[in-house]
């Protein structure tokens, strides 16, 4: 586990504090260790339950006060009005009948085929290497969306953890983000900055409907995922280049960065600031590229 200025291992989904619908909670670690938790509830509960009724006799409750005389009630308040349709500002135009999907998979069934599609930009190593195999459409949204929030749990991100520790350096009370640290980010740079931004674009749109459906069941029928992907990208392009080496504290168990304003920013920007300034301006050159790709799609 590396220790991220703002990672935390409790990290949720911002949707409903738990992990996505399609994340099995159970065959997880977390999953286990809340199991194990009420365990050890139940078990304290039974305990006391026992000493209750086996050791104390406690006294006869009083009698319970009339009822009182009935009276008109207000009827039941309306049920809250369901979330309007949010306007389309970035509209998937639909393809040309010559190039538009005729074969798209169900989207539980869709890994087989997104998989294919990544590999035919990045290369079925990079795939094997730096992807998850599951789920990778419903990964893909979750991650989007989460980004310009507070956290973005690592529990739905498509790609694996970065390899190694977090690296920090200490000058006596002083605490920086180490130089060494942008290296871990290098191999993931590098497989970006080599993908074709139109390429890109292409297999998006051909998949879209599928972003769409997933970004639905994730809990927003009436929104628009090519918005939110838009609102991502601008998000993490507006992200800080700090001067380095960003200065560090440590309140608790987790490092921070010790500005407040780096500290309040979201999670995608804090990821562009930990990766090193070099890094940093290179992942926002191809993010630049990728939204222009969009807009003249």
């Amino acid at each position: 586990m590396t220790n991220d200025p703002g990672r935390n291992v409790n990290d949720v989904s911002p949707r409903d504090e738990g992990a996505p619908y399609w994340l099995d909670k159970s065959s997880s670690g977390r999953g286990k260790l809340w199991l194990l938790v009420l365990a050890i509830v139940l078990v304290a509960a039974g305990g006391g339950y026992y000493f209750w009724t086996k050791v104390y006799t406690p006294p006869a409750p009083p009698p319970p006060p009339p009822a009182p005389a009935p009276s008109v009630q207000a009827p039941p308040a309306p049920p809250p009005a369901a979330e309007a349709p949010q306007p389309i500002q970035h509209p998937i135009e639909p393809q040309p009948a010559e190039q538009a999907p005729t074969s798209l998979p169900p989207l539980e069934a869709s890994d087989l085929q997104a998989g294919e599609a990544l590999a035919g930009l990045l290369g079925a190593g990079a795939v094997a290497q730096y992807f998850y195999p599951d789920h990778i459409i419903q990964r893909i949204v979750a991650t989007v969306d989460n980004l310009p929030r507070k956290k973005a749990p690592a529990s739905v991100m498509p790609l694996k953890p970065v390899a190694g520790a977090f690296a920090m350096a200490k000058n006596g009370d002083a605490m920086t983000i180490s130089p060494d640290n942008a290296a871990r980010y290098a191999p993931y740079v590098s497989l970006l900055h080599a993908v074709n931004a139109k390429k890109m674009v292409q297999v998006y749109s051909y998949f879209y409907p599928l972003f769409q459906k997933a970004y639905q069941d994730l809990g927003y029928p009436n929104r628009y995922f090519n918005d939110r992907l838009f609102e991502t990208i601008d998000d993490l392009l507006a992200a800080p280049e700090p001067r380095e080496p960003i200065a560090l504290a440590q309140p608790k168990v987790l490092y921070e960065f010790a500005d407040p304003d780096l500290e309040s920013r979201s999670a995608g920007q804090k990821i562009m600031m930990r990766m090193g300034a070099d890094n940093e301006a290179k992942v926002k050159a191809k993010l630049r590229e990728i939204r222009r790709a969009l807009v003249n799609r």
